[in-house]
């Protein structure tokens, strides 16, 4: 598993990385998706979303927010070295989102696919996530094959499924770690193959390549997938956050709760996290929040136990961020995404 490139002294552009961000570039970084070795793909889709909207415009937000975040990390050092660039916004998956999103309209008013009218819509949107799915997991391919580390910017959490298709047929026994609140095991949720809520269903269900499947933060699922998990054999494993909670009452510290999740995944890691995994005052404007999750610490808290474990961080997601009437929610998904791509570099070095 090679670690990402560095630009060579001849293609990393000059620049001081203590001064105000004045470039377009995520992080206020000058690297072009050429010269970096880290490739943030932004995929502002949420036809599928249920509740709360807005994540569609994640991408753009985490882009304007991450001007804010300075580039050296007490704990990572200087990951921007090794160049971190993000893609433009695709004007296709725009128009998909805006086809997709009217049509799933009437399904989600009705309570999903129930007639004959809502399932075929339903399938229209289907077919619209296909392209979506098969256009991500062109463009993590593509990079990939550069040895470069793509990373998905949503959207909501759909969206990240072609790029976890194309991790685990390149690292096969691929272990997730997913943080969200909610387990996403729905079978098709409301009629939709392709919905968030059913992210980890496709994966566990499609993805025979993925090895192991391992879930914190989870506060809010259904009883199907209550059956899913228990039923997987040990293939999924869900830290439900009441009993990560319980823990600590009783006196556990986070760092042994964390060293006890890392212990439950292979090798080599992808990261799939929902923001909405952790304490919704750090993402009010999220989805579909509630109440519970991880605080800021424990979330990087996760980060710092796989590197410390020695296990490998191959790539990322980060889902679901949703701007709201405040950048609080752009601000803290910008800095989030920096500490994931500081830590998934670190435990490659």
């Amino acid at each position: 598993m090679p670690k990402p490139k560095k630009p060579s002294a001849a293609a990393a552009p000059a620049f001081d990385p203590d001064a105000p961000a004045t470039g377009d570039g995520i992080y206020g970084l000058p690297f072009t998706a050429d010269d970096a070795g880290v490739i943030v793909i932004p995929v502002p889709f949420e036809a599928t979303t249920s509740y709360g909207g807005g994540t569609s415009r994640g991408p753009k937000a985490v882009l304007e927010a991450s001007r804010q975040v300075d580039l050296y990390d007490h704990e990572t050092g200087r990951p921007y070295e090794l160049g971190i660039a993000m893609l433009d916004i695709p004007r296709k998956v725009i128009a998909w989102n805006r086809e997709a999103k009217a049509i799933a309209a009437p399904v989600i008013r009705e309570g999903g696919a129930v007639d004959r009218k809502t399932r075929a819509a339903a399938e229209k949107v289907n077919r619209i996530g296909e392209k979506v799915n098969e256009w991500v997991y062109e463009q993590t391919i593509d990079l990939l094959n550069q040895d470069k580390m793509a990373v998905v910017l949503g959207g909501d959490h759909s969206v990240p499924f072609g790029a976890i298709r194309a991790y685990s047929e390149r690292y096969p026994g691929l272990g997730i770690l997913h943080l969200d609140a909610h387990a996403d095991l729905r079978d098709a949720y409301e009629g939709f193959t392709w919905s968030h809520a059913s992210i980890f269903h496709n994966v566990m269900t499609r993805l025979p390549k993925v090895g192991k499947l391992v879930q914190v933060g989870v506060r809010d699922l259904g009883h199907a997938e209550s059956q899913m998990i228990a039923g997987s054999r040990g293939r999924i494993e869900t830290f439900f956050d009441a009993d990560v909670a319980l823990r600590k009452d009783r006196g556990e510290s986070f760092a042994s709760i964390a060293d006890s999740i890392v212990a439950a995944l292979p090798a080599t890691v992808y990261l799939s996290w929902d923001i909405d995994g952790l304490d919704p005052t750090l993402c009010p404007g999220t989805g579909t929040p509630v109440p519970g999750g991880l605080s800021w610490n424990e979330a990087i808290g996760l980060l710092r136990a796989i590197v410390r474990s020695g296990k490998k961080i191959v790539g990322l997601d980060l889902c679901e961020v949703s701007p709201g009437e405040t950048e609080w929610d752009a601000n803290v998904g910008a800095r989030l995404l920096y500490k994931m791509i500081g830590f998934a570099l670190k435990s490659l070095s």
